[in-house]
């Protein structure tokens, strides 16, 4: 690849293609594209696939197909680590021939042998350089190892954390190819960074160890320097890295339970950064106003509550044709033509903050468009714990409305209420249990008028009579 003369701001997303896109790896790739937007350059991906038996073509398209999906597309064609062996090859040659290098022939025997004997001595269990002036050649048994050098320091100027140092003599020689003759990850990294001209490096926190082992490689290579910035970890409620037993962690999970990709990425932006007091966002916004050194050092704690809520401010700031759309595909799944209503415009505007997803609002959908009603029990039992008078009173006066509009039916039932002393609930509720089987309704006129007087009484009919038995 030729390199360009000019720096230019680039960063990489760099997947292992070992599972779907996980919502920690979306918030990595958003940050790294969001920071290369602001600064007019490049994001790039790069697959690392170098551990066959793990990865899969199936992983790495559903990678790509979703980080392309939620907005996040690189601007050049994705680079495959399988597929540059030889380039690697190069880059271990030249670190041999520098002197930066030599072959290690230690058994794992050995190995064991030396960490158990430092550990009982106290020390730090780690490669003690034992080979390093052996003079081997490569073997069947030889590995490469990079000769770290054994004092002074490495320090990262992290755009996170500041300063952070590290010292030499605590970092062992890294292996750079395995007997086999296969390159490592840290050898892979250094040297994809270099072929893609990438200039900042932004990953989670759990790589910031592995930073000083790669400023080595490089400067055995005689690589620029790179900038870095290591994010906090994605974390659960009870403050542990976020994984399945707190909630969902793939992208498709999310997308699947109903939340929008907008939503998402304000939720997952928002995790170790804010802004004011602005909480809902888009990604526009975030390339406008985000920024790296305000990104805070401790783990930021995935909130489902907080995502439910943005879903929902998100949802209800779609106009109306968008939300068909977005809630077309989940009604199909309950066998339901979002356009067999007869009011259907005005039932899906009034159901947009029903709930917090689109599936949720699906299902509530569900006696709107069916006959199907399963009432709620504990609804029930809160609200006919005494007897069924009102509701059978609110029949026999909604009988007597001919002009059925959401204006009457408001009027009407705000006088039943005052007229009998009632609160609100004590009235509406029997009232939408009777419709849709729960409290849970638009605007009680608006939902009547929706059902229309016939299909409203004849519901009301029925919780009367399911009542008695």
């Amino acid at each position: 690849m030729e390199k360009i003369s000019v720096k230019k701001v680039i960063t990489r997303f760099a997947p292992s293609p070992t599972g779907t896109l996980h919502i920690g790896g979306v918030r990595t790739a958003l940050f790294n594209y969001v920071y290369a937007k602001q600064n007019n350059g490049l994001f790039l991906v790069r697959i690392e696939d170098t551990d066959s038996e793990r990865s899969s073509k199936e992983f790495e398209k559903n990678i790509l197909n979703n980080l392309q999906s939620i907005g996040l597309k690189p601007d050049e064609k994705p680079i495959n680590q399988s597929e540059r062996n030889e380039i690697y090859q190069k880059a271990a040659q030249q670190i041999i021939e520098s002197g930066n290098a030599y072959w290690c022939d230690c058994s794992a025997e050995t190995l064991d042998e030396m960490r158990r004997e430092q550990t009982a001595a106290g020390k730090k269990p780690m490669y003690d350089g034992r080979s390093r002036n052996l003079g081997l050649q490569q073997s069947e048994k030889t590995v490469l190892r990079l000769a770290t050098p054994l004092d002074g320091d490495i320090v990262v100027n992290d755009l996170i954390r500041g300063k952070v140092t590290f010292k030499n003599s605590e970092l062992d020689d890294l292996i750079l190819l395995r007997s086999d003759g296969t390159p490592t990850y840290h050898l892979c990294n250094v040297v994809d960074d270099f072929e893609q001209n990438v200039t900042t490096v932004i990953r989670g926190e759990d790589h910031l160890s592995n930073t000083p082992r790669q400023i080595h490689i490089q400067n055995a290579l005689g690589y620029p320097k790179l900038e870095y910035a290591h994010l906090p970890l994605v974390l659960g409620a009870d403050k542990k890295r976020l994984s399945k037993r707190h909630a969902a962690t793939s992208l498709e999970d999310y997308r699947d339970q109903g939340y929008l990709d907008s939503a998402i990425i304000n939720t997952l932006s928002r995790l170790g950064w804010s802004k004011g007091e602005n909480e809902v966002f888009y990604l526009d916004d975030l390339i406008k106003d985000f920024n790296i050194n305000e990104v805070q050092k401790a783990g930021a704690i995935f909130d489902i509550t907080k995502l439910d809520w943005l879903n929902s401010q998100h949802l209800s700031n779609l106009n109306l044709d968008e939300f068909k759309n977005y809630l077309e595909p989940f009604l199909k799944k309950l066998n339901i033509d979002i356009k067999s209503h007869s009011n259907v415009d005005l039932l899906i505007d009034s159901m947009k903050t029903s709930e917090n997803t689109l599936s949720g609002i699906a299902k509530l959908l569900i006696p709107y468009y069916t006959d199907e009603i399963l009432y709620d029990d504990n609804a029930i039992d809160k609200f006919f714990s005494d007897d069924n008078s009102i509701i059978k009173d609110i029949r026999d006066m909604l009988i007597t409305i001919d002009d059925w509009n959401e204006f009457n039916l408001d009027s009407a039932l705000r006088k039943y209420q005052t007229d009998n002393n009632l609160s609100v609930p004590k009235v509406n509720q029997p009232i939408r249990i009777a419709l849709t089987g729960s409290t849970k309704s638009p605007s009680l006129g608006l939902t009547l008028t929706i059902f229309g007087k016939d299909k409203s009484l004849q519901r009301i009919e029925n919780l009367i009579s399911h009542l008695k038995n």
